[in-house]
Parts: C-alpha cells; structure tokens; sequence
C-alpha cells in the first residue's frame, strides 16, 4: 500500500459506520487495516439492503451497498471472539498492530480478554479506540447509541427541518448519518494525534469517543449562538441563523442556493436582481441588520427570484462574485464536470462483481499519493493470507481452526 500512513497496521473490532469511517480514512492513507468480522454474517452492514452489489450477470451479491460506502481498502478477517482461540488469535494480532479501534458496548469485550488493560498488558504501545453512543463514563454509558438518535438528543434535529408555522414544520434528521461520519472523523485525528505522541513518548493510550459528546461538539455555531446568548436556536429551514441572505430561494423553474456572505455581494446582488433600492435601504445595508429584518427581506428577495429560471440566476450571480449553486440531485453531482474532473468517483476490481464503484477520500496529497488498489473486501477474504503471513499459521493449524468455526 502506498500513503503516508503505510507503516501503520490497524485491527479493527468496529461495525456499521462511525468505526468503519474511521477505518476505511487510515486504509486509504495506506494504513494495513485487518477488519475482524463474525464468521458466516459479518459486519451488520453487509445485509442493510437493497441495493445490493451486483454480479458481472446481473444479480445481487451479498454485500449491500451501505457497506462499500466505509469498508474500502481493508482485509476481512472472520474470527469467532465468543470462543478461546478466536480471542487468542485477536491477542496474537494486537501484539503486532499500531491501532486499535472497538465499538463494543462499554465494558463488552473485557469478559473476552479484550478489553483496553488487556490489550496494553500485550502491547504497551497500543493506541486502542473506543467508540460508544455515550462515552466510558456518565449515567448514559451502557446505553446503546445510534444516529438518528443521537441527532436528536445533541440538538441537531431541533435546528433542521421546516420553521414552525410553515407547511411541513417539524425536526429532521440529516440525510446521512452525520453523527457517526463525524465520530469516525474525530477517531482519525484523535488516533494520529496520539501516534504522534507515542512517536515521542514511546507510550500508547485509550480514547473515549462518544457519539453523543461529538454531535455536541459540532453544533459549532449554533452552541456557540446558545451560550452566548441564552437563547436556542430554532429551524430554520434553509437558512442561517447568523447571515442574510442564506438560504435556498425560488426561481422560475426550481429553487437555487442563494449565499451571500458579506454587504458587498449583497449589493451585487441587488443590482443583478434589479432591486438596488433595497441594497440602499438602512434596515438592509449591513448584515447584522438583515439578520434582525429577516421575515421583512426574505420575502422581497424571493419575489425578485422568481421572475428567472435558476440557470439564469447562477450564471449572471457567478460572474458577479456572489456566491451561489444548484441544489443538485445525486445523478447530478456525479455528473457534474467539476466532480468528474476531480476523479471523485473510484472503479476497482471486486472477487463477485468484477468491479466496484466508490467514492474517493477527498484528500490529495502531493508527495504520498493514494493508489486505491483494493475494493471493499468480500467477507473473510483475507482470513488465510493474515493468519499465514502476520500469525506464521500453518495450513495444519488453519484447517483446525477452521475446522472448529473459529475462522
């Protein structure tokens, strides 16, 4: 593997997203990840279809689309943690990996001698991640956490979603499971940060990640909002709580997003629009005075954006500086030149389909590129090749494990 992280080798003990995230980031940046997996089901994941992946004839393979989308780049282990040699073997494993990544409920892998004292009684060095719905600690810690939930407790689905009193009022969760992408997220750069400090210390560590303490955290502006002011925020559909205009509005023919970041593209704005007596107007010159004028200025605003299609709109708004773009449906973003230019979209060959489609991590480097050789693994692909190569199995001693329905 090639990367800037390819001296890495990481075992990951993690299901369904937020773990899988972090994971699938560290085997792009070329990081070994061996992901264990129960025998015969696998990862939860695998079976959260349709769609599923399709063979070179057309039919459906095991592996749903949800799991390609966090599960590229990595060896699929099969390995039964419920028994005696399937926790020896994960012992044998750790002993000679950098990471450690876990989702396990609180406490859920100590009765299989796997638990983060284990593991450093082990390997020292270990940097071992724990991801949970609600952290090592609290009164929610043995509570199960998942998205949408968490969305809902940590304060996101009460400022997404329709305004009250408008048709359609009422929370919404975001469209993909922010939660556990961000969890994963701060998992990769807490984990490199404490690579880092191994690197000068020589001492590995645990890290307590919680779903809940995450969505918390990137509320961002919005918290920040609430602790200065005392007051919380509410839905406001498209909106932004602290600019205007930002936000979708209506066109002729659909709706555009509409983000005007300072007085001077506001300006611009106006005068494109036709409506420059409303850039002169006092009670909308500046930004913090069309943030208090907002249900005065929307609706002047989007009266004026009606009468051209959206086309019109972006290419005119484009030229002038002000910041806009389409509200794009997935066929279009894949379609769009920008994305295609950026080669956002990776092929790579699969043992079932032939080939698989994913999406490309966004980063690019300029001295340590990433060579994406290996799809999402087929379940257990990579059982035999690590246990000979890393474990120093032999084939007497895979075929008894086997055998057993440890592997």
């Amino acid at each position: 593997m090639a990367g800037p992280l390819a001296h890495l080798k990481v075992l990951d003990l993690s299901r369904i997203l937020a773990g899988p995230w972090a994971s699938q980031v560290f085997a792009d940046f070329g990081a070994e990840v061996i992901k264990i997996e129960r025998p015969e089901r696998g990862d939860d994941t695998r079976h959260w279809g349709p769609p599923y992946l399709k063979d070179e004839q057309g039919a459906d393979t095991a592996d749903a689309a949800y799991y390609l989308s966090a599960n590229r780049g990595k060896k699929s282990v099969t390995v039964d943690i419920t028994t005696e040699e399937g926790q020896q073997l994960l012992k044998e494993l750790a002993a000679q990996c950098d990471i450690l990544l876990e989702n396990y409920k609180v406490g859920g892998l100590k009765k299989y001698g796997l638990d983060y004292d284990s593991i450093r009684a082990i390997n020292p060095g270990i940097i071992y991640c724990s991801i949970t719905g609600f952290g090592q600690t609290g009164p929610y810690k043995n509570r199960a956490g998942y998205d949408a939930m968490i969305q809902g407790m940590g304060g996101l689905m009460s400022i997404t979603g329709v305004p009250e009193g408008l048709p359609g009022a009422g929370p919404q969760k975001v469209g993909v499971a922010v939660a556990d992408l961000m969890t994963g997220m701060y998992a990769v750069s807490a984990v490199l940060a404490a690579v880092i400090h191994r690197q000068q210390s020589g001492d590995g560590q645990h890290i307590d990640l919680a779903l809940l303490d995450t969505q918390v955290a990137w509320l961002a502006n919005q918290a920040q909002n609430y602790l200065t002011s005392g007051k919380a925020p509410v839905r406001q559909g498209t909106g932004h709580p602290n600019i205007v205009p930002y936000q979708a509005v209506p066109s002729r023919d659909g709706y555009f997003m509409l983000a005007v970041g300072n007085d001077e593209q506001f300006k611009r704005f106006c005068h494109i629009a036709g409506i420059e007596q409303i850039a002169e107007n006092p009670a909308y010159a500046t930004n913090a005075a069309r943030v208090q004028a907002r249900e005065q200025l929307v609706p002047q605003i989007e009266a004026a954006t009606r009468q051209r299609d959206s086309d019109w709109w972006l290419e005119k708004l484009s030229d002038a500086h002000v910041p806009c773009g389409p509200i794009n449906t997935l066929d279009q973003v894949f379609a769009d030149p920008q994305v295609q230019a950026r080669g956002m979209v990776l092929e790579q060959a699969h043992p079932t389909a032939g080939k698989v489609k994913t999406v490309r991590n966004p980063v690019v480097f300029s001295r340590t590129q990433l060579d994406y050789e290996q799809g999402p693994p087929v379940l257990g692909q990579h059982t035999e090749e690590v246990l000979r190569n890393l474990l120093g199995k032999n084939d007497e001693e895979i075929e008894a494990l086997q055998g057993k329905g440890v592997v």
